[in-house]
């Protein structure tokens, strides 16, 4: 199956989709509370202590509740959460590119950059996932190109259409732009094969999903060592 999925974070970045005559998207993945930024969502993506009061109630039936009992097998086919990084964001990414198989996937309120003051989050302010003290958020832009990397190896394209500050290093696009994507950056492929024989050497991989339940036999400095390589392997 080939399509384009938008992503929708709650940065304050969001809110531009409001202003969107047409979406050229097949599904639209909203994340937590992203969901009331738009109501054509196809797929609200939540984790298991999302307050029930917070998610959406009137829920049409073109729209799917993506929940840890569907996010965590998918996750697990690309790594883990300790390697792919456990924000919402590249959860919801990856759940994206492994059950929808799309050739883009465009991220909207993803940007991950939080102001010591003003708005962190499109309906104000509230906690932020990668400040949180987590082993598996040692570097996100790392993060941010493992997926880009293996959504690449999948014919996906990862594209910002964010104007802000961001932690994603996509090209960045506007939303009437989306049809002149360019082409999938698949990095420097012996690198990434590189990554991903350190990954698997590592073997920090939880079957569960809960990773945070076995931190203490993950090593930082190893995480490290392979965020590193996942850098330098789109290093130009």
């Amino acid at each position: 199956m080939a399509g384009k999925v938008l992503i929708l974070g709650s940065g304050p970045s969001v809110l531009a989709a409001r202003d969107w005559a047409i979406l050229p998207f097949d599904y639209i993945v909203a994340i937590n509370n992203a969901w009331a930024v738009r109501p054509e969502w196809t797929h609200h993506i939540h984790p298991e202590d999302f307050p029930p009061e917070r998610r959406p109630t009137d829920i049409g039936p073109k729209q799917k509740v993506i929940t840890a009992a569907d996010y965590v097998e998918v996750q697990n086919r690309y790594g883990g959460f300790v390697y792919a990084g456990g924000t919402m964001a590249f959860t919801a990414a990856y759940w994206a590119l492994g059950a929808l198989r799309p050739d883009k996937i465009a991220f909207l309120g993803c940007d991950m950059v939080y102001p010591a003051t003003g708005n962190t989050h499109f309906y104000g302010t509230g906690t932020a996932d990668p400040l949180r003290d987590d082993i598996s958020l040692r570097s996100l832009p790392a993060k941010a190109r493992r997926f880009q990397a293996l959504a690449a190896r999948q014919g996906c394209v990862s594209v910002n259409l964010s104007t802000e500050l961001s932690v994603l290093p996509y090209p960045r696009l506007a939303i009437d732009a989306l049809n002149r994507a360019p082409s999938a950056d698949l990095g420097q492929p012996d690198l990434v094969d590189r990554a991903l024989r350190q990954e698997e050497t590592a073997g920090y991989f939880v079957p569960s999903g809960r990773y945070w339940l076995e931190q203490d036999r993950f090593d930082p400095s190893v995480i490290d060592t392979i965020d590193s390589a996942w850098l330098k392997a789109f290093e130009i």
